[in-house]
């Protein structure tokens, strides 16, 4: 048997158990599920960009691999981004880009300025960790106080999530701790000589960082902990011409990936199977380690997600990244849109 055929057979089954788990998610979403499309001709074409580094986002070759956005009537174009967000948001808003995902964190600010972007779904929780270097003896986030804390860049996304957590935790993110930026590779080293005292950042670099610097770290909060432990941190965004001229294309993308999500939420093996090919150096076996920190169940849409959106624009107010004059509920309700 050749590899073309083992793999062809491999797809047909993917595709096959795809459509029996995903009947009952279906369903909960209140709407009638799409029938599969003759050909391919019948397909809408979109464009997705996406980070392939990013294993919280595994669900996402998992829509394709298993013929979900086909089932949902999409022929869809994975695009690998790692550009700059507002490069990335300009592309949306201009139609450039049909639609891509990104962190909450790194959207609200641009979203605020007025890009034609509009947000559709949440994908999951779990996105970014705060590790300390245990030779620091810090055991607790009030230890932090007074301390040094490595990010990859201080626009990143780990950086403005828990500065709230600290803030929630009494410490002053902008005078009581210091955050120094070094390139991703580099923060474990930083922390060995002293320089860091802890890092937030998120996986699969982190899990590298932690496995392979010396003297270990201990971990003090991830965005799954209260009162986030039922947020979504990744979410859909689309350019606001496609949801005017094809607002059914943009809800089959909604839809195809929530199933997608929560297919792998239920065949955590096969959805690293398939997305092994972009970790790398990750082990099978490393890859399901990190998806335990992962809430794959958590995909809001409508009001949730408009809830949501609401909930981190009002940290976001706290912090001062947003304008003073800014109305939390009022950007929500302007940045969602309830496709679903």
């Amino acid at each position: 048997m050749t590899q073309h055929t083992i793999n062809s057979q491999r797809r047909s089954l993917l595709r096959a158990a795809g459509s029996l788990a995903l009947t009952a998610p279906a369903l909960a979403l209140g709407g009638s599920a799409w029938a599969a499309p003759a050909d391919k001709k019948s397909l809408t074409p979109l464009t997705f960009s996406w980070s392939q580094v990013s294993f919280c986002l595994t669900p996402i070759p998992v829509a394709k691999e298993t013929g979900i956005f086909e089932k949902n009537g999409l022929d869809v174009t994975l695009v690998n981004y790692s550009g700059s967000n507002d490069v990335l948001l300009e592309s949306l808003s201009t139609g450039k880009s049909d639609a891509a995902v990104g962190m909450i964190h790194r959207w609200l600010k641009p979203l605020e300025s007025g890009f034609d972007v509009k947000i559709v779904a949440g994908l999951h929780g779990g996105c970014v960790r705060l590790v300390a270097y245990k030779p620091t003896g810090i055991t607790k986030i009030e230890d932090l106080r007074g301390k040094a804390i490595g990010v990859p860049d201080l626009a990143q996304p780990a950086k403005h999530f828990f500065s709230v957590f600290l803030k929630r935790h009494g410490i002053d993110p902008e005078r009581e701790v210091t955050w120094k930026a070094y390139q991703g590779d580099l923060l474990g080293l930083a922390a060995e000589k002293g320089e860091i005292h802890a890092i937030a950042y998120s996986d699969p670099l982190l899990y590298r960082i932690e496995r392979d610097i010396k003297g270990g770290f201990i971990q003090l909060a991830t965005n799954t902990d209260p009162p986030y432990h039922d947020k979504t941190c990744c979410v859909i965004g689309v350019g606001g011409t496609l949801l005017k001229k094809n607002r059914p294309a943009v809800t089959a993308l909604a839809k195809s990936l929530v199933e997608a999500y929560e297919w792998t939420n239920t065949h955590r093996e096969e959805g690293a199977k398939i997305f092994q090919k972009y970790a790398t150096n990750l082990t099978l076996d490393e890859l399901l380690h990190l998806y335990k920190q992962l809430a794959l169940h958590i995909h809001p849409t409508g009001k949730s997600l408009r809830d949501q959106l609401a909930f981190f624009a009002q940290d976001f107010k706290d912090l001062n990244v947003l304008k003073s004059t800014t109305d939390p509920q009022k950007l929500a309700d302007h940045i969602y849109a309830n496709v679903l």
